[in-house]
């Protein structure tokens, strides 16, 4: 596009039209006069920019309040955002489940789905689960899968920024998969993928346990721990997508992998899945001094690879998610355990959104991307699709 100057009319006319639309992205309508005061803009300019903005589709006329009945003529018209001109999805795909979240252009959560999986589903068969699961969700609700804008996604393992999966062990056939490009070519809209502990840290500084601080580490505790953070309030994904991968830390020390830690046996555990996992803490709870001292191991661990990031970051905030978090006992040996190893031991809570982080997470990021084409003012608000 040609250069732009500040007397540009085009410019302008965008910007009063971000502005206008920003401060009708509230939850209650606004009249003309409530927009004049708001935004600062002349009443001319503010109705001009009103019809363009409800001849895109993005603003609707509202019903009147009580309150704007005058003392002559009818009440003030008011007006807002059209959050129903389309819809957004959030989409975890996950070792054990698939997991989508539906939304409006507002965020707000209209429906979600979940369907369980075989840990050792072939790539290609988990990406037709999560066609299904899509497919219902949208059939379910009634939404048109043309009126997505943008679907997020979140994946276990190191992603890169066009959403191929660099590594993920975690899957069968992960590493080395273009998940973005083959997910895209079920949408007709954007599709952003996004590590999975990525994605949850996002989804509890939106509106979880984290919600209100800016400086957090979220740890998706399991077999394999790995983290995500936010600095100053944004994603620190890393040079290559591979910030948080705290599992990988038991590379240092051989000794310390998840099958010798909690093997209540000698030899190492074996199947190492989430059941037995959930076998040892069971029996740890009952009393059993060999597996209570695998589970000491196990968190023992888990404490180290968190100090790490802690010390590392200095967060305000460590978040535990993931299904570990759902084990006895982790929480309070972790906080005490932070307070040994860390010059400024940070606040520790739960996770507030359980499995549905990732997706909420991924939902986030999709509503991050309309936004910032809403909000431009370099081009035009998107068209509806």
């Amino acid at each position: 596009m040609g250069r732009l100057t500040g007397g540009d009319p085009s410019l302008l006319r965008r910007i009063n039209s971000a502005v206008v639309l920003h401060t009708l992205r509230g939850e209650r309508s606004r009249t003309l006069t409530e927009l004049v005061r708001a935004t600062g803009l002349s009443r001319p300019t503010v109705e001009g920019v009103i019809e363009g903005l409800t001849g895109s589709g993005l603003v609707v006329e509202a019903p009147a309040d009580p309150g704007d009945v005058r003392r002559q003529g009818r009440p003030a018209r008011r007006f807002r955002f059209h959050a129903e001109a389309g819809h957004l999805l959030g989409i975890e795909i996950g070792v054990h489940q698939v997991r989508v979240v539906l939304a409006d252009l507002s965020g707000r959560v209209l429906d979600s789905l979940g369907h369980d999986l075989d840990g050792l589903l072939p790539a290609d068969d988990r990406l037709e689960r999560v066609r299904v699961a899509v497919a219902d969700l949208l059939r379910g609700s009634g939404v048109a899968r043309s009126t997505l804008w943008a679907v997020g996604v979140g994946s276990p393992g190191i992603v890169e920024s066009d959403g191929t999966v660099r590594l993920g062990t975690a899957m069968p056939g992960w590493t080395g998969l273009p998940l973005g490009d083959r997910l895209r070519r079920s949408f007709r809209c954007p599709v952003l993928v996004e590590n999975d502990a990525n994605a949850a840290a996002v989804a509890e500084h939106w509106m979880g346990a984290a919600h209100g601080s800016d400086d957090i580490v979220f740890v998706m505790a399991g077999l394999s721990p790995g983290a995500g953070s936010l600095i100053g309030g944004r994603l620190h994904r890393g040079f290559g997508g591979a910030a948080g991968e705290i599992g990988a830390l038991h590379l240092l020390g051989r000794e310390a992998t998840p099958e010798r830690l909690l093997s209540t046996t000698g030899t190492p555990l074996d199947p190492l899945d989430e059941p037995a996992v959930t076998r040892v803490f069971g029996l740890a709870r009952e009393g059993d001094p060999r597996a209570r001292e695998a589970v000491e191991r196990f968190l023992r661990r888990l404490v180290h690879d968190v100090a790490a990031l802690v010390l590392a970051l200095d967060p305000e905030l460590v978040v535990l998610g993931g299904w570990a978090a759902g084990l006895d006992g982790v929480l309070e040996p972790l906080r005490d355990e932070l307070a040994r190893y860390c010059l400024r031991p940070p606040k520790v809570a739960l996770s507030a959104l359980g499995e549905e982080a990732v997706a909420i997470g991924a939902l986030r990021l999709a509503l991050d991307h309309v936004e910032e084409q809403l909000f431009a003012v370099e081009q035009a608000a998107p068209a509806r699709p």
